[in-house]
């Protein structure tokens, strides 16, 4: 026969689960504790992000260029595009341009950016922060305790963009030095612009002012010069622009960052530079117009004069010549039509560069030209009829009229744009500037100790489950009675008494009788019960001799055994406690001997048994101790010696109780067990796993012994099992 385990579903249990986590309150504050502190160190080390915010608006209207252009001409400019309205997505997109962010980089010096070489993270935990770079329009001013110096100018080849330079200070001035090279690049003295060329023929020019007394610490310091993308890059990681709701025409501008005074610097001048930009894209098409009026004005004058010269020269030719009221008629006709005919031009040639021939727009006005062509052929028919005085008068009179008032009408254009261009200030308002801000918008103080909280408590739970169930040992005394078809005499809670132990074990000190120190502890009365089952399971054998054995180390035996027999002894039996352990035995500290003498004494013949049998504080109960370690421990208890021992003592005492070293370990506990009448096993709740105790049945099985029940030791009431389990009882209640 052969002990087997029998499968059966798992199941989850969330009551223990949770009595689990009870029971490892100490694992999870550990955890949160821990969490805490990270929590803290991270508030420590991050310096306080600040944010500020502007709005602008984007108009719909023209501005005061329309009012000053008149109606017609604003509506040309309009279609033209010179002073149509643009939509916000558009300006968003011009908001995060190089064209206004590039141009707020290069005014603050926002390219250049400086570091302390030692800015460790254990420094910025145990010393104060003492270093700060301050940024404006005229340098990059450093602060580093007592030392203090200005970057008024740093040009770089461009091949040492983004790269870090180390930058020392020395009696002489300072050196720039390759980080990864090691290799000094530039040399400079302080207070001075130096421009200088290096070996390859690459330009630097550096201006770093401080003084000189100040900067021999040599202290040292990374310096980039980033390149204008990295800049942009790093610009806009803490820059955003969007419109606020749909279709409002409104833009919010948000910036962040650590110095209040600077980010609002920056945001004022991203905005100033961004209407700067507007106004200067309003009037650059009527910049262009102007530049075109000022080309053409001059011919015209000229064409104007020169007509005008050949009229006169023709009326001092030829003196006054009579035009009658017909000939009037016909020179106002031709001159009105040779000045649409101007203008329908003009207009076709600005339609021809939008449109293609085919487009009805540009057809209907071919189609005036035409007409209007036509119209002035059939006048210039009729005005050929006329005396040649007079048509040559009439032809230089309309030649005159028509560039006169050509030139009339481009100049007072030129001067309309010239007042539109003075007055316009663009389609874009600013509703709010950057204002200082109060409060820092990160790192959240209270938001993130409650998450280190949560993180630490979670994990700490999530350690915790795992633990428990990584521990595949027994937790239930069904799992023993229904799977090994083995009876469970008792359940024996933990008691505080038994870290204790456990603590004066390790320190070599005196372990109390938890029976005699504390006879009313819940254990204590588990142990009881077990008295009483051991009685009433072998009410009808000679249980003289009990045994005491477990799988393996620190299940508890020593501890049953000796409280067992404490118990025992106070109702009145006789009883001896043997350490059989002879190996690494402990009773001895539980009754304050010193072990000089014992088992393996009597076993090898050097003393008589008489000599090793120990009286106790507890009345009625004797000791023997394991002795001095022998070197051959379970041949000594293989002899005859052993039994003739036990057959002396059965008729000195009513009861015998036996604590053997751990059965898959040593051999020692199946040889006691053939001398035995009660052989008990103990079992550790959670830490003896089923396989164990299944090899121990079958190795007590093979020499022939029987397993008569076992205990379950160290049940913990927070892991969901309770005191009174099976065959105990509550010692406040009811006695058994």
């Amino acid at each position: 026969m052969s002990y087997s385990t029998v499968k059966t579903e798992e199941t989850v249990d969330l009551k223990e689960l949770f009595f689990s986590l009870i029971a490892q309150w100490k694992l999870i504050s550990i955890c949160v504790l821990l969490s805490v502190l990270c929590a803290v160190l991270y508030l420590r080390v991050t310096p306080k992000t600040y944010a500020v915010d502007a709005m602008v608006q984007i108009d719909d209207k023209n501005g005061a260029s329309s009012a000053l252009l008149g109606k017609e001409l604003s509506g040309i400019m309009g279609a033209s595009g010179l002073g149509g309205t643009q939509v916000a997505d558009g300006e968003v997109e011009i908001l995060k341009s190089r064209l206004v962010l590039g141009t707020t980089i290069k005014q603050l010096n926002l390219d250049v950016s400086v570091a302390a070489t030692d800015n460790s993270f254990f420094k910025k935990v145990f010393s104060p922060i003492d270093f700060s770079v301050n940024y404006s329009s005229q340098a990059v001013l450093v602060e580093d305790g007592k030392q203090r110096f200005s970057i008024r100018k740093l040009d770089v080849p461009e091949s040492f963009l983004d790269k870090k330079l180390i930058l020392s200070f020395n009696h002489e001035g300072y050196t720039l030095t390759d980080e990864k090279t090691e290799q000094v690049v530039f040399k400079g003295q302080l207070n001075k612009i130096e421009n200088k060329k290096n070996e390859f023929g690459e330009q630097w020019n550096i201006e770093i002012d401080g003084n000189t007394a100040n900067l021999v610490d040599q202290k040292t310091y990374f310096v980039t010069k980033n390149a204008i993308t990295t800049a942009m890059g790093g610009f806009l990681a803490n820059y955003s622009a969007a419109e606020k709701g749909k279709q409002t025409n409104i833009i919010g501008l948000t910036y962040q960052g650590d110095d209040k005074p600077l980010i609002v610097d920056i945001l004022n001048r991203v905005l100033m530079n961004y209407k700067q930009q507007n106004i200067e894209s309003s009037t650059a098409q009527k910049q262009q117009t102007l530049v075109f009026l000022n080309k053409q004005l001059p011919e015209l004058k000229n064409d104007l004069d020169d007509a005008e010269k050949v009229f006169n020269r023709f009326r001092e030719k030829n003196n006054t010549v009579d035009v009658n009221q017909e000939a009037q008629l016909y020179l106002k006709q031709s001159v009105d039509l040779e000045t649409q005919k101007i203008v329908l031009q003009e207009k076709q040639a600005e339609l021809a560069a939008k449109y293609t021939a085919q487009h009805p727009v540009l057809q209907q006005v071919n189609a005036q030209l035409a007409s209007i062509t036509q119209k002035i052929n059939d006048l210039d028919g009729t005005l050929k009829k006329l005396p040649e005085v007079q048509r040559q008068y009439l032809q230089l009179y309309r030649e005159v009229q028509v560039k006169n008032q050509l030139y009339t009408n481009l100049l007072n254009t030129y001067q309309t744009l010239s007042v539109a261009k003075a007055g316009e200030i663009g389609n874009v308002r600013i509703i709010d500037t950057a204002v200082e801000p109060v409060k820092p918008i990160k790192p959240r103080t209270l938001v993130i100790l409650a998450l280190s909280i949560f993180l630490g408590g979670f994990l700490g739970a999530l350690i915790a489950l795992g633990k428990n169930l990584l521990r595949s040992g027994i937790k239930d005394t069904a799992e023993i009675e229904n799977e090994f078809d083995i009876p469970v005499y008792a359940t024996i809670p933990r008691s505080s008494q038994q870290q204790l132990k456990d603590k004066l074990l390790k320190k070599r000190k005196t372990v109390p009788v938890l029976a005699l120190k504390d006879n009313d502890d819940v254990a204590v009365e588990s142990l009881r019960s077990l008295r009483t089952a051991i009685h009433f399971a072998l009410a009808k054998t000679a249980n003289k001799v009990i045994m005491i054995s477990g799988a393996s180390p620190a299940v508890g035996k020593s501890f049953i055994s000796s409280n067992l027999a404490v118990i025992l002894a106070q109702s009145g039996n006789r009883i001896l406690l043997i350490d059989g352990d002879m190996r690494r035995g402990y009773l001895h500290k539980y009754f304050n001997d010193g072990n000089e003498v014992g088992l393996s004494d009597v076993l090898n013949g050097k003393l008589a048994l008489q000599d090793v049998i120990k009286a106790t504080e507890q009345e009625n109960l004797s000791f023997i101790g394991r002795g001095k370690n022998p070197t051959n421990p379970s041949e000594l208890l293989n002899t005859g010696m052993f039994e003739k021992m036990l057959d002396q003592l059965k008729n000195e005492y009513d009861h015998i109780i036996i604590d053997t070293p751990p059965v898959l370990a040593v051999t020692d506990a199946t040889i006691v067990s053939q001398f035995s009448d009660v052989n008990l096993l103990v079992v550790r709740f959670a830490k003896t796993d089923k396989k164990e105790l299944e090899l121990t049945l079958n190795r007590f099985l093979n020499s022939d012994s029987q397993i008569h029940g076992v205990v379950l030791n160290d049940i913990q009431r927070s892991n969901g099992y309770g005191y009174n389990y099976n065959y105990s009882y509550d010692y406040k209640s009811k006695k058994e």
